[in-house]
């Protein structure tokens, strides 16, 4: 017997036109984000499509050779490198690219999916963003394909996304200090509704654990992301008493701000305290030295991304959940092995 989702999934589009009180041709109009509709009529079938769970028939849909892709801080490094490596590999695909700018919560803004509606892309990457269920059935209803990559908090499991292996990259990158000598490991953190800043954190830990060291609550610092954050939590690492001879900052920015907060102490690096970053951003190799970090292989995640996308416009119904690409260790200047000196307190 089928079940009630099912049921539902079947609704045909004069249905939809029918409980609406309205044409077929308006319906169609909401469903291709055309204009001609009054807000409260495009409401009304919006609810009733997503009550219907509404899915158009025809996988074959018209579409325009786009790329949506809607990216957190667009401005930073990482969303920088990101989006010129899904320009390049979509621009290999001979296809366009749309770029919008998410909000400080990492949702799109007010009618970005209308937008991308009257668009008609071949699909739509996130970067570092989140949908909201109603936009995800939206685009769903339309056999937009939606994949993101590095996913702003726990990735729902029906919508396919790209991220690396960060559990790995965290112990990586605190076993590397370690194997150095040191014991003393302060990390900065990212938001606690990331899964990467989350893994990165449980992978610190765990390699803490393997070599038999504690885990202290002072060497764990919160943060964004931010410049500012490896600034102002790098100072609140290096101020205790008992401050760590080494940090893992959990993105190359953090480093960055680890480095202006090091030399605001009167501190070298790495004579009296080693740095590991992570992203391998191309601003890590030019650091004053150049920064031991985590490498996350963005050029790969968004070939991935755009590969899939294009994938998920042919078989609308290929079952796809997650994949994580490696992380390595790339050692530079910015890590050396403990020595008596590094070992005084600042």
């Amino acid at each position: 017997m089928p079940t009630e989702d099912a049921s539902r999934s079947r609704a045909t589009l004069s249905e939809v036109a029918s409980q609406a009180d309205v044409s077929v041709s308006t319906v169609s109009k909401v469903l291709n984000g055309r204009a001609g509709v009054s807000d409260e009529t495009r409401a009304r079938i919006e609810a009733l499509l997503q009550d219907k769970r509404y899915q158009q028939r025809n996988p074959k849909r018209q579409v325009a050779p786009l790329l949506d892709v809607l990216c957190y801080e667009v401005d930073s490094p990482f969303g920088s490198e990101a989006l010129a490596s899904i320009e390049q590999s979509a621009r290999q695909r001979r296809l366009g690219m749309v770029l919008t700018g998410a909000t400080e919560r990492a949702t799109p803004y007010p009618h970005w999916v209308d937008d991308v509606l009257r668009r008609q892309p071949v699909g739509v990457v996130l970067i570092a963003c989140r949908l909201s269920a109603d936009d995800k059935q939206r685009l769903r209803s339309r056999n937009i394909p939606l994949v993101v990559i590095d996913p702003a908090g726990t990735p729902a499991p029906d919508v396919p996304s790209i991220g690396s292996a960060d559990w790995n990259g965290g112990y990586q990158a605190t076993r590397h200090l370690i194997d150095l000598g040191h014991t003393r490991i302060g990390i900065i953190t990212g938001p606690t509704d990331m899964l990467a800043s989350t893994a990165r954190l449980s992978g610190y830990r765990a390699a803490l654990e393997s070599a038999g060291l504690g885990n202290d609550p002072s060497l764990i610092r919160p943060g964004r992301f931010h410049h500012a954050d490896g600034l102002e939590q790098g100072r609140a690492l290096l101020a205790l008493d008992d401050r760590p001879t080494a940090i893992f900052a959990s993105s190359d920015l953090y480093a960055l701000g680890v480095y202006e907060a090091a030399r605001s102490f009167g501190l070298t690096i790495p004579g009296d305290l080693s740095v590991v970053g992570y992203d391998d951003l191309s601003i890590a190799q030019w650091a004053g030295p150049p920064l031991t970090t985590v490498h996350v292989p963005l050029v790969a995640m968004a070939e991935q991304a755009v590969h899939l996308v294009m994938r998920l416009n042919d078989e609308p119904e290929l079952a796809f959940s997650r994949i994580d690409l490696d992380t390595t260790l790339v050692v530079r200047g910015s890590s050396a092995a403990l020595t008596p000196v590094s070992s005084k307190s600042a």
